[in-house]
């Protein structure tokens, strides 16, 4: 049970890789150093430490990025590199991976070019969607580059070899130096305000960082990515990528491969003719004697060898259509003049007004039975009344008070003397008489 406290030291190295992976201060760094060790591997890897005067630290370069160097890495070399420190699993010890790098001498060059390249991209102006297709068949071609550089006789030699129906616009600009910039941007915008132009090559040969910055100038990439006419950039040699490469509609390697994506090639063209020539003589025939199948079919059939039999035939299947539907509308308005009938008939027997007459009818026969029952109730009802009455009047000891009778009672009129033996001498007695009362008392009594 306690050696579930230890854990191997696999894990602990992949815990302090994640580490790092996950801080953001260590996945994008800028730092600079003089190369030692210096090895390229076999597979294309280049290995090398990167050392200062106080601290060194293993680095890796892989195949992917360093075939975009513009230089060869030496040993003692002062480099600027971006990339990201992780760790090493296998040897347990941590490593700068670069991404780039340049000589310290172009470091501030190539810093603004990465701080322009990342405000551009944020901006959009990269976008595949903004990006312009290419015309098929350009008939006039807008060069601007140096009218005296290798680019623009490779360019011109190019289109004249392969579309010579194509008409090219030279129009001349410093490719170098403090006014290079304004000088392309000057051109693509007279191109667009003539519009002289089907597609644009925007240009140089090649050189380095500081030769080819203008094509890394902001203006110039604000003026590519307004451009209405579609733009191809050639700048440099096939490893040299500038910002104008990023914005433009189509980067082509070298100023000769822009000539070759600018125009079609004019033997590619009469091939690609002659094949769509075949093609459709051949779909044609193949078409026509499909067609001439069908009409010997048609010719050989009944209704164009016997045409007058056909349309006799037709006229009888057309006057037997014509007297199966007279019969068909005969029974059907038949049918439904039966039907018709029938709700008349009914609507007559369910007639409102007749149900009103009848309802009045019954309504005036109800009420005189009902004031007939009412009248036999009442006299019946009367006659039990006197009957009760007459036996109350009959039975109401008052009554026969009339006939000499009086009541007696004792002890304020609360019992009723009905014998001698209820009375004793010195008792107080009320006798009620027809007309009043009289108070006295019992001086005797006697048993009859």
């Amino acid at each position: 049970m306690q050696n579930a406290r230890y854990v191997p030291i696999s894990a602990v190295t992949r815990y302090i890789k994640r580490l790092f992976e996950n801080d953001g201060n260590l996945q994008d760094v800028w730092v600079k150093g003089e190369l030692s060790n210096v090895k390229m591997h076999s597979r294309g890897h280049l290995y090398f430490t990167l050392k200062d005067a106080n601290s060194r630290v293993s680095a890796v370069m892989f195949a992917g990025n360093n075939k975009y160097l513009n230089f060869k890495p030496e040993e003692g070399m002062n480099v600027l590199i971006q990339g990201s420190f992780s760790v090493y699993e296998p040897q347990g010890q941590y490593q700068l991976y670069v991404r780039t790098m340049q000589q310290d001498g172009v470091g501030n060059l190539f810093l603004a070019y990465e701080s322009l390249k990342n405000k551009l991209e944020q901006e959009g102006l990269f976008d595949p969607s903004r990006k312009q297709g290419l015309p098929k068949f350009p008939r006039r071609i807008g060069v601007i580059t140096s009218p005296t550089g290798a680019a623009v006789r490779d360019i011109i030699t190019t289109i004249k070899r392969r579309f010579p129906l194509s008409i090219v616009t030279l129009f001349p600009v410093l490719v170098q130096g403090p006014g290079a910039a304004p000088s392309i941007v000057r051109a693509i915008e007279q191109a667009n305000a003539i519009h002289e132009a089907d597609v644009l090559i925007v240009g140089r040969g090649g050189g380095s960082i500081e030769e080819l910055w203008a094509f890394n100038e902001e203006i110039v990439a604000r003026a590519i990515s307004s451009s209405r006419i579609p733009v191809i950039s050639a700048v440099g040699h096939e490893t040299d990528y500038t910002i104008a490469d990023f914005v433009a509609d189509l980067r082509a390697p070298t100023p000769t491969a822009a000539a070759e994506l600018a125009v079609p090639h004019l033997d590619e063209l009469g091939d690609r003719l002659h094949q769509r020539n075949v093609r459709l003589k051949r779909v044609m025939k193949e078409y026509l004697a499909g067609q001439q199948q069908h009409l010997n079919r048609l010719q050989k059939s009944y209704a164009f060898k016997y045409p007058t039999q056909l349309v006799k035939q037709k006229e009888q299947e057309l006057d037997r259509h014509i007297d199966k539907l007279k019969r068909t509308a005969e029974i059907f308005l038949g049918e439904h003049q039966r039907e018709l009938t029938q709700l008349q008939r009914q609507l007559g027997l369910f007639s409102p007004a007749d149900q009103l007459q009848k309802a009045n009818e019954k309504v005036n026969v109800l009420h005189k039975n009902l004031v007939k029952e009412t009248n036999r109730h009442i006299r019946q009802y009367q006659m039990n009344f006197s009957n009760k009455i007459s036996r109350l009047t009959a039975l109401n000891p008052l009554a026969i008070m009339d006939r000499g009778y009086s009541l007696t009672y004792k002890k304020g009129k609360k019992e009723l003397v009905k014998s001698v033996e209820q009375v004793h001498s010195g008792d107080s007695l009320t006798i009620k008489l027809k007309d009043g009362q009289i108070d006295c008392h019992v001086t005797g009594t006697e048993v009859l």
